[in-house]
Order: C-alpha cells, then sequence, then structure tokens
C-alpha cells in the first residue's frame, strides 16, 4: 500500500474551499471534517486537509505565511492526459482559482499551475513515462 500524504494548508473560508475543491470532482470526507476543518479526498492516498489558521497554528510553532504574498510549496499532482490538465486547470479558474504563469510544454511533460482562492498554488502537469525514462535524445 502506497503512503498516504495529507497536504495541510490554512485557509480563510472553509465554505469558499469546500466549494471550491468541490468544484473540481474532489470528495470530502466528512468524517474528518468540522469546525475547523475539511479534508478533502484527492485520491486514494492523498488528501488536503484545509485548515482555519488558528487551527492551524496548533500545529507549528512556526510563523503562519500569506500565501497571497509568499509561497512555501508548490503543490503538484499529475494528470493522464495533456487535455485533462487543461480540464482541471481550466476546472479551478472557473470555480475562483487564478491561473499562476502560462502553460510550459517540453513535449514529453506538460505542466499548467493555478492558485486557488487562498492563494495555495497547485502545479497540474502531465509525463510522458517513457520519454522521461528514456532521458534527453542523444546529440
Amino acid at each position: 500500500m502506497p503512503s498516504m500524504i495529507f497536504v495541510n494548508l490554512a485557509v480563510d473560508d472553509l465554505q469558499r474551499s469546500r466549494d471550491f475543491y468541490s468544484a473540481l470532482g474532489y470528495g470530502i470526507n466528512d468524517n474528518f471534517s468540522d469546525e475547523n476543518a475539511i479534508c478533502v479526498v484527492i485520491s486514494d492516498a492523498i488528501y488536503a486537509m484545509l485548515l482555519k489558521p488558528d487551527f492551524f497554528k496548533t500545529f507549528t510553532t512556526k510563523e503562519l505565511i500569506d500565501a497571497q504574498s509568499s509561497v512555501q510549496v508548490l503543490n503538484a499532482l499529475d494528470e493522464p492526459s495533456r487535455a485533462e490538465v487543461d480540464t482541471h486547470v481550466d476546472k479551478a479558474i472557473a470555480a475562483g482559482g487564478t491561473e499562476t504563469r502560462d502553460a510550459q510544454d517540453m513535449g514529453f511533460m506538460y505542466s499548467r499551475a493555478y492558485a486557488d482562492p487562498d492563494g495555495h498554488i497547485w502545479e497540474i502537469m502531465w509525463m510522458d513515462e517513457q520519454a522521461a525514462q528514456d532521458g534527453p535524445p542523444a546529440e
């Protein structure tokens, strides 16, 4: 069984975040959601724990950054095709996200990125696994 990943993110408005991530097609695990947190089910092994800032602070002694003006992490997820990368990011923009940069097309890899309403950046990518395994062409 693969390791489970829990991405913990501070969010200002739990309902806005629930609506945003639900619009992307993600499920919500209500067993791990309450007035302080929402558990977004990204896959069988990946979850985003969306936490109110004061609750988030109970897990760390470090200062909480403002994700609208600072970046601490880029969350990257893969999609099975280039078209699904575009569909994913287009849904995020339609739901209130902001595209953070132009698409990057390297031939064997394609990616786009968006920020959720709280400024957390999600990089959505597709990679041709065979081309990646083969490495760059010989010169």
